[in-house]
């Protein structure tokens, strides 16, 4: 039953991808149908991600006082009915009071899901199983990448989005009926009031900059690389298409190595650290790169490492602070990425618009890394080494 509930876990986490993927895959077809200029594109991804964001600590807050489990449900129900929604409204206010609903359930699923994976795991492999939780995300965007260019030819965008608001559904049937008797029990009587407490540790806050940093780039990677192609590189959508699944296949499994990787050395600011020499690294080169070959390689390069520390950088401050408050400190973190990835998202747009190209947008990315990895060395002094550790 455990390997059934973590599988359904990773497949509803995963319809997630689909919804938030497949806006960024089609962007170019449905600017061009709904007439969205560069920035109002920015701006629907840009409305969700805040919404999102500031719904991040009360989600944790929930998490902790609630049953994750509920809270989990309604949140993957009210994302997937807005999905199929999105298909039948045609004008840019309605698509964004969708989309900033959308950003609302969202966050009701990734703390309590991240509560709900942790606890199928003993406490040294909760870096393991936090990189777990988003794999199904990234395998759903290979999917979607290889397979949804060609299909959105003869379905369109809506029809396809409509599918994946049902399999998500169908999702959450099967998490609703497998699941009964998992994450049902609240931890303590967790106050929103002890956040203020949490927050006079400096860990947090220097945590906080790395993950303002992680979704920035993340996202606005992720969002903006199929219309960086098409629109910068002049390729067709069905090679955006496939450039983006090579760069989700790769991403899938790092998630997954990263976290391992973190729990079996116990050093997860050296994998946080060299993942974000190595973005910074990728991002400076991508518009620079000549070639379709060169491009695909540098993409390979930084879909690797964009996640690697995805389940470090969680476990880290629960490391610190201990985990009888975790989706305070989860939601606290998270909120944190969130903000940057609603900066940068719509950023990334708006300069697109402004200068004419991508390039200022990737290099402030890489930027920005660079302010994260002195975080990350600022804060080796707080996070003791794993003894424990497993050889």
């Amino acid at each position: 039953m455990r390997r059934l509930i973590i599988t359904l876990l990773v497949v509803c986490q995963s319809t997630q991808g689909l919804i938030y993927g497949g806006i960024a895959l089609f962007l170019p077809l449905i600017r061009a149908d709904l007439g969205l200029s560069f920035t109002q594109a920015g701006t629907l991804a840009a409305v969700t991600n805040l919404v999102y964001a500031l719904m991040q600590i009360p989600s944790g807050y929930l998490a902790d006082r609630f049953t994750p489990r509920r809270v989990f449900l309604i949140g993957l129900l009210g994302t997937n009915l807005l999905a199929a929604l999105f298909t039948v409204l045609s004008s840019y206010q309605a698509l964004l009071l969708n989309q900033a609903l959308s950003g609302f359930f969202r966050a009701l699923v990734f703390a309590p899901g991240l509560l709900l994976m942790t606890q199928q795991f003993p406490s040294d492999r909760r870096a393991t199983a936090m990189g777990l939780y988003v794999v199904g995300g990234f395998s759903s965007n290979v999917l979607l990448s290889s397979i949804g260019p060609l299909l959105v030819g003869p379905l369109g965008w809506q029809l396809l989005f409509v599918l994946f608001a049902a399999s998500g559904l169908l999702a959450v049937g099967l998490y609703w009926r497998a699941g009964a008797g998992s994450g049902t029990a609240a931890p303590g009587a967790v106050r929103i009031g002890d956040l203020p407490a949490l927050l006079r540790h400096r860990i947090m806050w220097l945590m906080g900059v790395v993950q303002f940093s992680r979704l920035a780039v993340a996202q606005g990677f992720t969002f903006w690389l199929p219309t960086y192609l098409v629109v910068d590189r002049g390729q067709s959508l069905t090679t955006a298409g496939l450039v983006a699944a090579v760069g989700s296949a790769v991403t899938a499994p790092a998630n997954y190595l990263g976290g391992y990787v973190s729990d079996r050395i116990g050093r997860p600011l050296l994998v946080i650290g060299g993942s974000l020499a190595a973005l910074t690294a990728g991002l400076t080169a991508l518009t620079y790169v000549p070639g379709l070959a060169g491009v695909l390689l540098v993409v390979a390069v930084i879909s690797v490492f964009v996640q690697v520390y995805f389940g470090p950088l969680f476990a880290v401050p629960l490391q610190v602070l201990g985990s009888e408050r975790a989706g305070l400190i989860s939601g606290f973190g998270n909120f944190c990425a969130n903000l940057g990835s609603f900066a940068f998202v719509y950023a990334l747009g708006a300069t697109k618009d402004a200068t004419g190209s991508f390039r200022i947008g990737f290099l402030s990315l890489a930027a920005l890394c660079v302010v994260a990895l002195f975080a990350t060395w600022l804060a080796r002094n707080e996070v003791p080494h794993m003894r424990g550790s497993r050889k």
